[in-house]
């Protein structure tokens, strides 16, 4: 089952205000949590996609070198050539 957790955040100025003009009946989202939970979300999923986006870069590049320049590495090396 997930976890839940509560969180305070401040926000003044004119971060509130922005908030003020996305959250109520004017607004996208009906209260400032569902508005929160969003962002999260679309954070998540653009640091995902920075991810990815990272890995195929990396593999367009492996599979675009000349075949002559590929050596064979075991898993082990692999995954140490990863950690760092």
């Amino acid at each position: 089952m997930p976890r839940t957790t509560t969180m305070t955040v401040r926000v003044s100025g004119a971060l509130s205000e922005f908030v003020a003009t996305n959250v109520g009946e004017d607004g996208a989202y009906e209260n400032v949590s569902e508005y929160i939970r969003d962002l999260i979300r679309r954070d998540k999923e653009r640091v995902e996609r920075e991810a990815f986006d990272r890995l195929k870069a990396e593999l367009n590049r492996a599979f675009a070198a000349p075949e002559e320049s590929y050596k064979p590495l075991t898993a082990a090396e692999v995954i140490a050539r990863n950690r760092t």
